[in-house]
């Protein structure tokens, strides 16, 4: 595999991390056992990216679907979700990453909002790499939120209808702020985005891999970010007018 170009990384990196059950399951082990696994991977994904220069990495990390597996299930994933910010802070601090949380985090419980108010607070003056977690987070709901959020302002008086625009409209989703992601990575072999930034990945480049998530590498990450540099993005552009701008 050819060494990755600095100069072509992408700029916004998203993954859904698929797979832990699966990958727990297939060793006959608790699927609690695979999340736990799941987030050593994180630690790497995190380690690497601000490594490699990318400045905006965003996981999938709860669904706003997720709330309907077995209670148990849930309940290890927020213990989980609470222990990772809590251990990963001190990193965040050192390594200059900014942390960011979208989603719908009125359903999250108490004491785990309080932990991401913190690890926000503590790291919203780093100028590194925006970490962002979706918890809670579903495509269509944050855009029916902006919609609703919009409805009100033109209610008001303070937005006419005739000035939402796709930048107006985007200022009101839970990624105000943040470039769209150039490429998404999904594990575990699932193609489809499973209601994932669905506004936002109109351009993005799609990568899937049949590795379960606790098995992802660093040489799997990397060959994913080389099939990335791979490929010409033309944003609705023909070839010969992306060559001759460049």
């Amino acid at each position: 595999m050819p060494d990755l170009e600095p100069g072509k990384m992408p700029c916004h990196l998203a993954i859904i991390m698929d797979g832990n059950g699966r990958w727990a399951q297939q060793r006959m082990l608790n699927r609690i056992i695979g999340h736990q696994r799941g987030a050593e991977t994180v630690q790497m994904v995190v380690d690497q990216a601000v490594i490699l220069g990318i400045k905006y990495l965003t996981l999938f990390a709860f669904s706003s679907e997720n709330w309907s597996r077995p209670r148990r299930e849930v309940q290890a994933l927020m213990l989980l979700l609470k222990k990772y910010i809590r251990n990963e802070l001190k990193k965040m601090l050192k390594k200059n990453i900014r942390f960011n949380v979208i989603g719908n985090r009125a359903d999250l419980p108490s004491e785990v909002n309080q932990i991401l108010e913190d690890a926000l607070d503590k790291t919203a003056g780093n100028s590194g790499m925006v970490l962002t977690l979706a918890l809670s987070y579903g495509g269509r709901q944050e855009i029916a939120r902006a919609a609703s959020k919009i409805a009100q302002k033109v209610q008001a008086g303070e937005l006419l209808p005739e000035q939402i625009n796709e930048d107006i409209f985007a200022s009101y989703l839970d990624t105000s702020g943040l470039p769209d992601p150039d490429l998404l990575i999904r594990t575990s072999g699932e193609m489809r985005i499973s209601n994932f930034l669905l506004w936002q990945l109109a351009y993005t480049e799609l990568y899937f891999t049949d590795i379960n998530w606790p098995d992802l590498t660093i040489n799997s990450l990397h060959e994913a970010l080389w099939d990335y540099q791979a490929r010409e993005r033309r944003f609705g552009k023909t070839s010969a007018q992306i060559i001759q701008r460049s």
